[in-house]
């Protein structure tokens, strides 16, 4: 199979500033792409027979202890911790520690 690469790379020049060299990338592209945002208090693993027996006022101990920081993810993928913060009557968060770049793609592997 012969594969046309002028034709490939004019499918991809929208992706880079400069398509003659195709190192700087242009993210304008990308930059309105929703993504899912999800805090983590912690986690816990119980038995359906407990599970059943959740009703209001329950009480489900977390594997994390108290003061710990929250988890940040970004499509299932942790890009942060951080502490909860309440900003005009919302609860937010405020992000403590942030996963390098470089540490992201590790985690991707």
């Amino acid at each position: 199979m012969n594969i046309d690469n002028s034709a490939l790379r004019a499918a991809f020049d929208p992706l880079t500033a400069d398509s003659q060299s195709g190192t700087d990338l242009n993210l304008d592209v990308i930059l309105d792409v929703p993504v899912s945002l999800s805090l983590e208090v912690g986690r816990a693993r119980i038995p359906i027979r407990n599970l059943l027996q959740l009703n209001q006022g329950s009480v489900v101990e977390l594997e994390r202890a108290a003061g710990e920081p929250l988890d940040l993810y970004v499509n299932g993928t942790l890009i942060a911790q951080g502490e909860v913060v309440v900003v005009n009557d919302r609860f937010g968060v405020r992000l403590t520690d942030v996963v390098s770049p470089a540490e992201r793609i590790k985690r991707l592997r």
